[in-house]
């Protein structure tokens, strides 16, 4: 089946809508036709005849109206079904806002304090990944800690596109936690994972750097890394220290990068929450 995705900014809306609905459907084979940036009608005369020579399902995010009306006139005369995505939603804050939307294509991607922020937040992540720089944890929004690829780098950067400002800190067994997070100014949250994918995880990367052949032993130096009752021990020593420190820990296991970064922001709305009502009790 083909599916034709027409957005007028990046696409990213109808990727995220198209992504959650088709993975309901196991046995479908889709064919992923993306039309981005269709804000003239010769840029929609190419989308007309791409969806003409392969007919699908249109779901369209386009906000002009002639460019909505040329879209919907040639569907219909395809005989092809096609859904506005944002019309709904429109809708209903037209109606409780009491304002007209302004139908103005990419509104959402103007460059205004939110978008400077996640690039900061962006430069915040580089300069702090993997406990470089840990004095500035003190402008952290929130410090993710664990061992050795735990996911922590790829959830930071997800935060960072929220515009959140995450550090990340690798739990080193026989090592101390950085004196910054003895008081931290921010939530600390600890990531975790099942040892035997954390120990595919390792030898993937081992594979990676060139340390241990795919079929080959691993080298003597590196076998610690990946031996299951070193990693066992080196995460019940970690979890240990999360615990003991009273930080969340999230299982990453069976969990995408998305659903971890959505906990987190979940943890860091709770730790500022914990904190305001602290701040409102009367002094003993």
């Amino acid at each position: 089946m083909n599916l034709h995705l027409v957005s007028d900014a990046t696409g990213e809306t109808l990727n995220a809508v198209a992504r959650a609905t088709t993975v309901q459907f196991e046995h479908a084979r889709i064919v992923y036709h993306r039309w981005s940036l269709i804000r003239t009608r010769f840029q929609l005369h190419r989308v007309l005849e791409g969806i003409e020579a392969e007919p699908g399902p249109v779901l369209s995010t386009l906000v002009d109206k002639a460019l909505r009306t040329d879209l919907q006139t040639t569907c219909e005369r395809l005989n092809v079904p096609i859904v506005n995505v944002l019309d709904p939603v429109i809708e209903i804050l037209q109606e409780h806002i009491g304002e007209t939307a302004a139908a103005r294509p990419g509104k959402q991607y103007v460059l205004n304090a939110d978008y400077f922020r996640r690039i900061d937040a962006m430069h915040f992540v580089l300069a702090h990944d993997d406990g470089q720089a840990q004095m500035g944890i003190s402008e952290a929004d929130v410090v993710l800690v664990g061992v050795s690829r735990s996911s922590k780098t790829p959830t930071c950067f997800y935060l960072a596109n929220r515009g959140i400002k995450a550090a990340n800190i690798p739990l080193v067994p026989g090592t101390i936690a950085p004196p910054g997070l003895d008081d931290p100014p921010c939530p600390v949250v600890g990531l975790t994972v099942d040892a035997s994918s954390l120990i595919e995880i390792r030898r993937h990367r081992l594979r990676l750097i060139g340390a241990g052949g795919q079929t080959g032993p691993v080298r003597q130096d590196t076998s610690g890394y990946v031996d299951e009752e070193a990693v066992k021990a080196e995460l019940l020593w970690a979890r240990r220290l999360c615990n003991s420190r009273g930080w969340p820990v999230i299982d990453v296991t069976r969990r995408s990068i998305e659903e971890t970064a959505a906990t987190v922001l979940h943890l860091i709305d709770a730790w500022h929450e914990k904190r305001r009502k602290a701040a409102e009790l009367p002094a003993e």
